[in-house]
């Protein structure tokens, strides 16, 4: 987390403690069993605890080996970075959500790069890394959450377009031999 960065105050504090509130440890805990049984991790923490979530994905090189596992050779390897410097481990952090995006997270369910970074929102994390998981079945892997719909296009002739113009569907409804007899519109009363 950066160290420089004044302590939030008024609303903005109590913004970033609502934020704060969101994250679930056991969503946490649940990625992270996906994240070790798909990469075969050995020795991470898996309770889904804030912290060690974090220390495990801060500098981005864990977020970017999952990709390379999920589709192999999406980022090559010398452009993981194995270093402590800031935006070294940024660029991590961005690799991985550009690769995101084209394996086809939705651009809303992805992080920003200082949510991760300096522990700013870990819930923007877990739903990115819960979006992707549950994309897995597509790559071969074992998905979290429920199965994805798959497009179900149809094609039809110019034929079946054209039959389809001369049938009233039933949502227009129907008069019932109903007539305007009896309604008055413009007639006065009489008294």
């Amino acid at each position: 987390m950066a160290e420089n960065r004044a302590t939030k105050s008024g609303l903005a504090a109590e913004a970033h403690s609502k934020i704060q509130a969101k994250y679930d440890p056991a969503l946490a805990s649940q990625i992270l069993l996906w994240m070790k049984d798909v990469m075969q991790l050995e020795d991470i923490d898996t309770s889904g605890d804030r912290e060690p979530f974090y220390a495990l994905l801060k500098d981005g090189q864990v977020l970017c080996r999952l990709i390379n596992v999920l589709q192999p050779g999406s980022i090559p390897e010398k452009k993981i970075t194995n270093t402590k410097m800031a935006f070294k481990c940024m660029e991590n952090i961005n690799l991985f959500l550009d690769q995101v995006k084209k394996l086809g997270v939705p651009a809303e369910e992805t992080f920003q790069t200082v949510d991760l970074w300096e522990n700013q929102n870990l819930t923007a994390v877990l739903i990115c890394l819960q979006s992707l998981a549950r994309k897995a079945s597509k790559f071969g892997f074992k998905s979290i959450g429920p199965k994805e719909a798959e497009a179900n296009v149809r094609q039809f002739t110019d034929e079946q377009l054209k039959a389809g113009q001369g049938v009233i569907s039933l949502q227009y409804g129907s008069n019932k031999g109903a007539t305007q007899s009896g309604i008055n519109f413009g007639n006065t009363r009489h008294m």
